[in-house]
């Protein structure tokens, strides 16, 4: 099998983060967190002091920014974020600069560069609609916005404690208004993306259906590209 483009998209509290990384384990390929490229620009603007609506100021500070994320870490200008950009304040503070589209067109750029060899499984939120849009396999997983909650809650990753459902519920529900109605690469299934809803599903399955869809798209002949971006 050639080596491929696998986009996985979806809102917070899916599973991507969980699924993209066991099935990159298991092709052997890399595996790339679009969301945590935000999420380190919006930690430097914090602390620069740059305002977070100011598009032409934040974009510059993302490319002049060397942003690093592997299966282990993430760094910018070789300062480990890694826990630091896991929080509710730095949730805030990507989605504000995600809506930003010069910070995007920065971005968009280097993501497309890492997958240009393919062999890689990326995720994030407009992956298969926007970064690649022709890519191999687009996967789009969903689910419950109770489950969602439940799951992030639980995930001391992003706040260091476990929250109260009902606080997560809140502003996943918000993180969600923000992602889908934004101009610059809203939130949403792309019309060829596979949905997988995960609700009430363990690791395993997902990570099964998952996989047997790469093996039946990976054996087509169509090739993967770039679309124009915003």
């Amino acid at each position: 099998m050639r080596p491929l483009i696998i986009a996985i998209d979806g809102p917070s509290g899916a599973g991507k983060g969980t699924v993209a990384r066991a099935v990159a384990r298991e092709l052997g390929y890399r595996h790339v967190d679009s969301g945590a490229m935000y999420r380190a620009v919006g930690w430097k603007a914090l602390r620069d002091g740059v305002p977070l609506d100011d598009d032409a100021s934040v974009a510059a500070l993302a490319a002049r920014s060397v942003i690093e994320v592997s299966n282990t870490a993430v760094t910018i200008d070789a300062i480990d974020v890694t826990r630091a950009i896991r929080t509710p304040e730095i949730d805030r503070a990507a989605a504000a600069v995600a809506r930003l589209p010069g910070v995007r067109r920065v971005l968009v750029a280097r993501q497309r560069e890492m997958g240009a060899g393919g062999a890689i499984v990326m995720e994030g939120r407009d992956i298969g609609t926007v970064v690649y849009p022709n890519a191999d396999v687009k996967v789009y997983l969903d689910a419950s916005p109770e489950e969602r909650a439940r799951r992030r809650a639980s995930d001391a990753a992003h706040s260091g404690v476990p929250a109260a459902v009902s606080e997560v519920a809140t502003l996943l529900t918000q993180r969600d208004e923000i992602d889908r109605t934004r101009t610059a690469s809203p939130l949403f299934a792309a019309p060829d993306a596979v949905v997988v809803d995960t609700t009430g599903k363990n690791v395993d399955e997902v990570v099964g259906e998952v996989l047997a869809v790469v093996k039946q798209k990976g054996l087509g002949t169509g090739d993967w590209g770039l679309g124009t971006g915003d």
